[in-house]
């Protein structure tokens, strides 16, 4: 049906003599609009995000979303701003209903693992077995340096539901709000939302000492969580995100 819209339109704007350098593009928003979930989504959820954001004294709507999960503890946090030069502000919290895997990276096809590190979200699926979708760029450059060269794993998503072989679900309702957020920062011009994988919240001392001991006899993955800690600590500290490159052993170097 959506391809079938999109079809339709240029077909009537070519017809009236339009080149397509002249057609404007329809935006994310609009895009995801055509599907009758989405429309259904949006009327049921984007009054009470609205509602929320005047409550917490936020622009509406937001320009930009920066989001963090933490394994151990189960959580998803999801922060917004309304310019490229303002700190991020916190915006809400959504639990992790079910969690596959143990703390450690995503390193091949099958093992169950949640990833662990810096992603983005690439697609936005209404038609999700999952009730809504959002895909994470894994493998990103990191993973297929350091994952199964072969299989290292594919399709990790934040998702509906409350299942998980190595995705994110935070359930029906959460997942709409994000969704419909996502569709507007996106519309706004972010390109790439940023999804940070945490093993656990760093600040946490119940958190941090479980990290501690399961790392005890495992100095990689300690120094492989530690690095990734730098990330959380800049973040905590100036509300904006740090610079974050790969070397050539496919580790992160954090500035």
């Amino acid at each position: 049906m959506l391809k079938f819209f999109i079809a339709t339109f240029f077909s009537i704007m070519l017809g009236m003599g339009l080149p397509l350098s002249a057609i404007a593009q329809p935006s994310v928003l609009e895009t995801q609009k055509a599907y009758g979930k989405i429309a259904e989504v949006f009327n049921r959820r984007e009054d009470s995000i609205k509602k929320k954001f005047v409550e917490l004294n936020l622009n509406w709507p937001p320009q930009a979303m920066y989001i963090r999960s933490f394994k151990y503890d189960r959580k998803l946090e999801v922060w917004v701003k309304s310019s490229a030069t303002e700190p991020y502000r916190y915006y809400t919290t959504y639990p992790v209903c079910m969690q596959s895997g143990a703390l450690g990276p995503k390193r091949m096809e099958g093992d169950y693992q949640v990833p662990e590190g810096f992603y983005y979200i690439n697609e936005l699926n209404p038609n999700s077995s999952y009730h809504l979708s959002m895909g994470l760029n894994y493998p990103n450059a990191s993973d297929r340096i350091l994952s199964d060269s072969l299989h290292p794993g594919s399709e990790i998503y934040i998702h509906g539901n409350c299942v998980s072989v190595g995705c994110i679900p935070i359930s029906d309702g959460p997942i709409e709000d994000l969704y419909v957020l996502a569709a507007y920062v996106k519309s706004n011009g972010q390109d790439f939302i940023p999804v940070h994988v945490f093993p656990v919240k760093y600040d946490v001392e119940k958190s941090m000492n479980y990290l501690m001991e399961l790392t005890k006899e495992n100095e990689s993955y300690r120094k492989f969580s530690l690095n990734l800690k730098k990330a959380f600590d800049y973040f905590e500290d100036t509300r904006q995100l740090p610079l974050i490159s790969i070397n050539k052993e496919g580790n992160y170097i954090i500035n």
